[in-house]
């Protein structure tokens, strides 16, 4: 984790460390999202509309996966690491969403100015004729995040590495009574 990483570590490795965070971030955004704008594209087939766009798809998963970065140095959801760890998955995800709604909000408001559009005008489409489409993608996008957050407070109270390595590399021999 961005956090995880010591003080003591070389530009290189902390530079390297967050490249890693966000290509994990990255693939799991664009895999979540692209399901989603494939299903999207099925539900437009069937009434005859031909639509994938998967240049947005890695945009839009870059784009959430830089916001991420940023709400983990902004420490979001870093308390309730006693608790049982359904709370600091929940309390993570949760924090992470609204930073992301508040993030889309002004990438909205950006893109808009720079298409010369009023403010107003650019969030018309989260909140006008779109509002159930703007408000279930947000509810997608906790979906997405719960698991995320959950495996990585798992990882956390297992140890550095140590959830990965079961998971990926090879697991613990536990003898089983």
């Amino acid at each position: 984790m961005i956090t995880d990483i010591s003080a003591k570590a070389t530009l290189h490795q902390r530079a390297m460390h967050e490249l890693k965070e966000f290509a994990i971030l990255f693939v799991y955004l664009y895999i979540t999202i692209g399901a989603v704008v494939l299903l999207k594209a099925a539900v437009l087939h069937t009434q005859g509309i031909d639509s994938v766009v998967w240049g947005v798809t890695v945009i839009k998963a870059a784009v959430l996966a830089k916001f991420m970065m940023l709400g983990y140095v902004m420490k979001i959801g870093e308390r309730n690491t006693t608790r049982p760890l359904i709370w600091p998955a929940l309390h993570k995800a949760l924090g992470f969403l609204v930073l992301l709604i508040i993030m889309t909000i002004i990438e909205e408001a950006v893109v808009g100015l720079f298409h010369r559009q009023p403010i107003a005008s650019s969030l018309a489409t989260l909140a006008g004729p779109r509002l159930e489409e703007t408000l279930a993608g947000y509810l997608v996008m906790l979906l997405v995040l719960v698991p995320f957050f959950a495996f990585r407070v798992l990882g956390e109270a297992l140890g550095e590495g140590r959830l990965t390595k079961m998971f990926f590399v090879q697991r613990e021999l536990t003898e089983r009574k």
